[in-house]
Order: C-alpha cells, then structure tokens, then sequence
C-alpha cells in the first residue's frame, strides 16, 4: 500500500452570506482508505455531511459575505497496481440488469446517447460485445478528441463535443459515457483525485480529473477515455449520470471563484 495526500483550497468571492453544497471529499465507498481528513472554512461556518441518492459526500456550509476561503486535506491508503484490467468481462442484457443500474443506460442532461445513437452504433455496433467494445469507444474518444483548457463550457454535453471535438477531461468522459448508453451498455459519471503516480509529469497543475465506470460482468470497472491508460491512486468524490450530479460547489446565491489548487501527491513526494 502507498499513502496520497488529496485535498484542495478555493477562494471565493461573494456577494452576500450564501448557503452552498461542497462536494471536495471522498465517496463514501472510499472510507475504508481515508486516515485522516480536514475541512475549514474562513471566515468560520458550521458545516454537515449528508450523503446523496448516490451516496456522496456532500457537505452543507454558508459562505459569509465578501472573500472566503475553503480548504480540505485527506490522507488515503491506495495498492500500487493500476486499474484492474478484466479483458474477459461481458456485456449485461438490458433485462438482467440490477433495478439499480438501468439509470446509467438512459439519456440525461449532458449524455444524450439517443442523439448520437445511429452514428455510435455504426461505428461500433459490428464489434464483440464486452470489455474490447468498451475500450475501442475509449480509443475513438482519446484519439479523435483534443484535450485544451478552456476550450469548452460548463453547458457543453456530449452532442457538442461530438461536433467540435476539443475539450476538458468531463467532456471526453461524458462523450465516452453517451456512446457507451447508445450500445445499452451502462455507464456513470465519476471524478475524483488522480495523483501522477507512474507516468510524466504533465507540466500543468494539478486539477481534478473525471472518468467513467462501466458495468460489465455485473461489476463497475473504470475505464478513464481522457488519460486512456490504467492510472493508480485514483480517489473517488463523486458518482452520478453526469456532471450535473457532483457538481463540486453548488451556491444558492452570487458566488465568484477567484482560485483553486488542488493537491495529490504520493506522501513520500510532498
């Protein structure tokens, strides 16, 4: 085992004192790998956790009127192997899926499988069934799509990164998710912490980074179409259909972020 430091720190603006959901810490399914965990707000505000529909952990806080900054520090355990790779693992039919997965076959907000049906299942439709299919999707997505910051929007779904083919790691994830759902095969949302542990250093900083699980051999598997490699140390915030469902700050009022920096880091290399 190998020991990550995860966390982050905004910088907020606001207009007025502003009640907000705060999704920065792991899922609830990582807490058997989290030591120790820190969360502040300055100035002050008493905050709670509640787990949503998908069980993340999502905490309720008030921003206070005029700049604001939110820091979360985590230590977490994680193996040294990468992603594991199931090469043998099927496709699930439709009517022998789990009531619980059906959802992450549907079209949603920014995964409009149904949009881009017909030009999915022509290009990839003929392929065998199960993890190869899943993984030539990943390949199409990694290759055809150009990764720049700033290159696209938070309205930006699917359809239009199907179109413009340029954007950020949500974007070639909710791409992959949607071909995915057009071949009945289901998919979720998930981002999270991702250390550079085993590969160059990208020369950028640091920054959440979203993937997709896909339910093959009735287990999710991670499948990542904007790195397209097995990665390790990945820590998961959130789950959902898409973006629309981690969002990381949602604020009921006037919000500004000035800044954010986040942080995962191998604890030898911090």
């Amino acid at each position: 085992m190998i020991q990550i430091e995860v966390g982050c720190t905004f910088e907020f603006e606001a207009a007025r004192d502003t009640h907000a959901i705060v999704m920065v810490e792991p899922h609830f399914s990582e807490i058997g790998r989290v030591a120790e965990t820190r969360f502040d707000i300055t100035p002050h505000s008493a905050s709670n956790v509640y787990l949503d529909q998908f069980a993340n952990s999502c905490r309720r806080v008030n921003i206070a009127a005029g700049p604001a900054v939110m820091t979360f520090d985590a230590e977490v355990s994680a193996v040294e192997d990468p992603d594991p790779t199931v090469h043998g693992a099927d496709e699930v039919a439709p009517a022998d899926l789990p009531d619980d997965v059906l959802m992450f076959v549907l079209p949603s907000r920014y995964c409009e499988s149904d949009r881009i049906a017909d030009s999915v299942i022509q290009q990839f439709g003929h392929l065998a069934p199960g993890w190869s299919r899943v993984q030539a999707i990943c390949d199409w997505v990694h290759g055809s799509v150009t990764f720049e910051y700033g290159a696209s929007s938070p309205s930006y779904s699917a359809m239009d990164i199907f179109e413009s083919r340029i954007g950020v790691c949500r974007d070639f994830t909710h791409l992959a998710i949607a071909m995915c759902r057009s071949l009945n095969i289901p998919a979720r949302y998930v981002f999270g912490y991702l250390p550079d542990i085993g590969v160059p250093d990208p020369g950028t900083p640091m920054d959440f980074c979203a993937w997709m699980e896909v339910f093959l051999g009735h287990e999710w598997h991670t499948f990542d179409p904007r790195n397209n490699e097995r990665r390790i140390g990945r820590t998961v915030i959130g789950r959902g259909r898409d973006a629309a469902d981690v969002a990381m700050v949602t604020s009921f009022g006037p919000v500004l972020l000035n800044s954010m920096t986040v942080r995962a880091l191998q604890k030898a290399d911090v």
